[in-house]
């Protein structure tokens, strides 16, 4: 390998162990929704009725898919501020997969060229798409 390869790909590496290292710190995760509602009873002579600011709540929600049905939690305030606190988590662990993903493509690139002339799977996602559907 040339030297003016390696420089990019040691750069690459050493972007990888960044995001590693982040990884490691993300807490617990959770997917889903946290939502703050406010609901009408059942009970037909209820003010809640009539009146939307007199509607039940507000309470905290949770909702999520579960083997591919929606499920609901109620929850407290404070159980409300955890969820919220994951799912954060959980988005930020997305972006750092994604983040990895793309150095990988990067050092693919480097390490793996194609023939001359050739574009690249990464340099048209729309490509990717396509090959992903059989078309």
């Amino acid at each position: 390998m040339t030297r003016q390869a390696s420089d990019p790909l040691q750069a690459l590496r050493a972007r990888r162990r960044e995001l590693a290292a982040a990884i490691t710190g993300v807490g617990f995760t959770a997917t889903g929704t946290v939502l703050q509602v406010r609901t009408v009873c059942g009970s037909p002579g209820c003010a809640c009725h009539a009146d939307p600011d007199k509607r039940h709540g507000p309470y905290w929600q949770h909702t999520c898919k579960i083997r591919n049905k929606t499920v609901t939690r109620r929850l407290t305030p404070a159980q409300a501020a955890l969820y919220q606190e994951w799912i954060s988590n959980e988005r930020a662990l997305r972006d750092l997969l994604a983040q990895m993903q793309q150095l990988s493509d990067q050092a693919r690139e480097l390490l793996l060229p194609g023939p001359p002339g050739h574009q690249s799977p990464a340099a048209n996602p729309r490509d990717n798409q396509n090959q992903k559907r059989g078309t």
